[in-house]
């Protein structure tokens, strides 16, 4: 089943992606990402010395402030802050430089849709850029079911209103990588395969979203190569046509 798409993407085919690094000269990391008209800004201060209350004072601590558009932050804006925390302590070395904070700044410039992603995008191309150690990278993507079945990745703001269900999926640069130590493997394929984060809204069957994981974990491959492309050329900004998968 092949959904429509107005501004003529096949289901499976991302927007255009920007990245650039290094773009706010008093933090001591910064980054932009862009999904076509879906932009956000991210800035990362610290590590600074001491943890917040009822933080584990052995480990870093991290700090994600999520700073909207227009208007002031409401449920919807703390809930990002939460998934945002809980995927970047993942992917962070926390032991490396405990009792202490690292604050990430999110900044959404513009909402066209799949934002979550786009932060998450944002905030660990800004930590690369502030020299946070990490385990590894990862790259986030917007996974949706529409009316009739078929999975649309990457939606606009217009599509993600039509759509009955959608999932946001967190997926390492390797999945090996975010597998606990002593895993097994199920059917030749790593434990929870491979996922980060998945935070799922509206109504989908277990097939719908398995369908999501496949679609989400390819389009994955392509973020996680323009990632790290884009990190490979400094400051300089990056961008990448998406084609049709």
């Amino acid at each position: 089943m092949e959904t429509d798409r107005k501004d003529g993407r096949t289901p499976n085919q991302l927007r255009p992606l920007k990245c650039s690094r290094n773009i706010l000269h008093r933090a001591h990391g910064s980054a932009s990402w862009s999904q076509g008209e879906t932009k956000v800004l991210a800035a990362v201060y610290g590590p600074k010395a001491g943890t917040k209350k009822n933080e584990d004072p052995e480990k870093a601590c991290i700090e994600v402030i999520w700073k909207p558009k227009t208007g002031q932050i409401g449920k919807a804006e703390k809930e990002c802050e939460m998934i945002m925390k809980k995927t970047i302590q993942s992917i962070c070395l926390l032991t490396i430089n405990p009792n202490t904070t690292t604050s990430v700044i999110v900044q959404v410039v513009n909402d066209d849709g799949a934002l979550l992603p786009c932060a998450i995008n944002a905030a660990c191309a800004a930590l690369v850029d502030a020299g946070i150690p990490l385990k590894h990278l990862a790259v986030a993507i917007c996974c949706c079911v529409a009316e009739d079945g078929s999975v649309v990745l990457d939606p606009t703001k217009l599509e993600e209103q039509q759509m009955r269900g959608f999932a946001y999926l967190v997926f390492p640069n390797s999945a090996l990588s975010a597998l606990p130590e002593g895993s097994s493997l199920v059917n030749g394929e790593p434990l929870e395969h491979g996922i980060i984060t998945s935070v799922t809204h509206g109504v989908m069957s277990v097939d719908e979203y398995l369908k999501c994981v496949d679609r989400g974990r390819a389009a994955c491959a392509k973020l996680s190569s323009f990632l790290r492309n884009s990190l490979q050329k400094s400051q300089f900004p990056s961008d990448m046509s998406s084609k049709a998968a």
